[in-house]
């Protein structure tokens, strides 16, 4: 598995904050189709926290079945002894017909060299295995006709 910078964006508003991790994006347009005036793929920055409210861009952002976009509330990200505080909650796991592996909650994953990586939130599995990058969906399964 080839070792690449993951890119992260944030875009604030004095409420809340909306993370982009466009490495994680599967291109299901689920997270922009209904709140263009926040999510426009077509404008550079494509994400604008001014145009909703904070409530309804986080309903926005939880549409968003591979966990590329997430958000929290500026008041709730509070840290202690340097670790990020994390609600406990169940995990959801969805099959996605043809698509990926859906976890939805806090995980833990360890990869076949060891390394943890702790997510939280939605974290898309490959289940194709065409993604470039494994083992997290890049949205390849589009491109190929499998029954996965």
């Amino acid at each position: 598995m080839e070792n690449k910078e993951e890119i992260v964006r944030e875009y604030s508003n004095k409420e809340m904050t909306v993370v982009w991790k466009p490495h994680v994006c599967i291109h299901a347009k689920y997270c922009w189709q209904d709140l263009p005036e926040v999510f426009n793929p077509n404008n550079r920055p494509w994400v604008n926290v001014h145009g909703a409210s904070s409530e309804r861009i986080a309903q926005q952002v939880k549409k968003c079945p591979s966990g590329a976009l997430s958000y929290f509330y500026n008041e709730a990200q509070k840290e202690t002894n340097g670790k990020e505080i994390h609600e406990t909650c169940e995990v959801d796991v969805q099959a996605i017909p043809g698509g990926p592996l859906l976890i939805n909650g806090n995980i833990s994953f360890t990869d076949e060299n060891s390394n943890l990586t702790r997510k939280s939130g939605k974290t898309a599995f490959c289940r194709c295995r065409q993604s470039n990058n494994l083992p997290y969906c890049d949205g390849s399964h589009l491109e190929i006709k499998t029954g996965n």
